[in-house]
């Protein structure tokens, strides 16, 4: 008995390859550790844990697969809406985010459109009221001619019943003086 525990002891003392020295692992150690050493092995080919996928890689590939991974599993939203999603959803994912960034900017331009629309309508007003004021001093002018257009037809008529057409112009018949 003594024979075959110094015999285990010497065995598990000899250095020995990583099995996976074919894969690129250069560890070489005690025979005795080498299943902790496979446990921790970068080299060491893995499944990848995700439910769903098939894929096989070494253990330090491993991590970086699992963030692409579509069969993976659940995430937070990368643009921290609180949102929790699948892989696969991260895609198509419509962001509360961005959502409110958008209506932000959606916000600003429509205040500038209604600041640019509202100077329009005060121009628009300005010339409107001048318009106004012009057509009224035409109007008051074409009263003020039809007033005196009137007025000068009334004297031309009470003018034509009394006298002749030389007295209109101005000019007296001699058998008046």
């Amino acid at each position: 008995m003594v024979h075959v525990n110094k015999l285990r002891k010497t065995i598990g003392h000899l250095e020995v390859k990583c099995k996976n020295a074919e894969a690129g692992c250069l560890v070489r150690c005690p025979l005795a550790h080498r299943k902790g050493h496979q446990n921790s092995c970068p080299f060491e080919l893995m499944v990848c844990p995700n439910e769903g996928c098939m894929a096989r890689m070494a253990r330090g590939a491993l991590a970086e697969h699992q963030q692409h991974c579509q069969h993976g599993t659940q995430k937070l939203c990368p643009q921290s809406c609180g949102v929790t999603l699948d892989p696969t959803e991260c895609v198509c994912h419509n962001c509360h985010g961005e959502l409110r960034e958008a209506w932000g900017q959606r916000q600003e331009r429509s205040q500038t459109l209604v600041l640019c629309l509202l100077q329009h309508v005060r121009k628009v007003h300005r010339t409107t009221s001048l318009i106004r004021q012009q057509l009224a001093q035409l109007g008051s002018f074409l009263e003020e001619d039809a007033l005196l257009l009137g007025n000068w037809r009334e004297d031309a008529q009470v003018t034509t019943e009394g006298s002749t057409g030389a007295e209109m112009c101005g000019v007296q018949s001699q058998s008046t003086l």
